[in-house]
């Protein structure tokens, strides 16, 4: 595990620190107002260079980032945040246009939320997330996974390809947990978001589309014959093994 996500689950047991990137005061002290009453605690910056000068400040274990925000949009703090961090981040956005969605998720977020929205909706959102950095399994789970080059420790949640480590953010290493261990079944779109997502969500394959893709990505090897995961055309996606 990144020491980044090592230090979010230890801020967690303590008190989660949530860092609002938002610049309409109204709805930077309505977000704030609903997690301190839940428990979190937060920090709040109107602009890009305050959310990364608070990240180097303050620490936070999570981010709640708008798109929309001055001197720096939440796409190049997005970006900049990803070079260095797998914290996890849900993006914020009054604009409902699909391609920011995708953009964002492009980026490296782990969630968006499309304003307005409730607390309900709010809370239920964080708190996926969280469940992903440290979830709540009662299953038996074997210590370690190897395919290839592929070593995963499950009790360490460490990812080794090649050799090396790969830091991948919660919802990274919860899809590709979640893959592993259902080796060479399908698992349709729906039953992989609602294991990864949480309850709540199904249809938003676009999430898939672009998690599955970032996978692909990291674990990318250096001979054409090695692909981990393959696609079932309108059915889902199949870990698939590597000897």
């Amino acid at each position: 595990m990144c020491p980044s996500v090592a230090g979010t689950v230890q801020r967690k047991m303590r008190k989660l620190l949530i860092l609002i990137v938002e610049d309409e005061l109204g709805m930077a002290k309505f977000i704030r107002a609903n997690l301190e009453a839940n428990g979190f605690g937060t920090v709040v910056a109107m602009d890009g260079s305050e959310a990364l000068q608070a990240m180097e400040r303050d620490s936070p274990g999570f981010v709640l980032l708008d798109i929309m925000i001055p001197k720096m949009d939440g796409f190049e703090v997005l970006r900049r945040i990803r070079e260095w961090s797998q914290i996890p981040i849900i993006m914020l956005s009054a604009r409902r246009d699909e391609k920011d969605k995708v953009k964002c998720l492009e980026l490296g977020a782990d969630d968006y939320i499309s304003k307005p929205f409730g607390v309900d909706e709010l809370l239920a959102r964080v708190r996926a997330v969280l469940r992903r950095i440290s979830p709540v399994d009662t299953t038996i789970t074997p210590h370690l996974f190897e395919s290839g080059y592929l070593t995963i420790d499950f009790v360490r949640r460490q990812v080794i390809h090649a050799g090396s480590e790969v830091e991948l953010t919660p919802t990274e290493y919860s899809l590709l947990r979640e893959l592993a261990l259902n080796e060479g079944k399908v698992l349709s779109h729906a039953d992989l978001l609602r294991r990864v997502w949480g309850t709540e969500y199904g249809g938003e394959r676009e999430y898939l589309r672009v998690f599955i893709n970032r996978l692909r990505a990291k674990l990318k090897s250096g001979r054409a014959d090695i692909r981990y995961i393959a696609s079932v055309r309108n059915v889902g996606y199949r870990f698939q093994a590597s000897s």
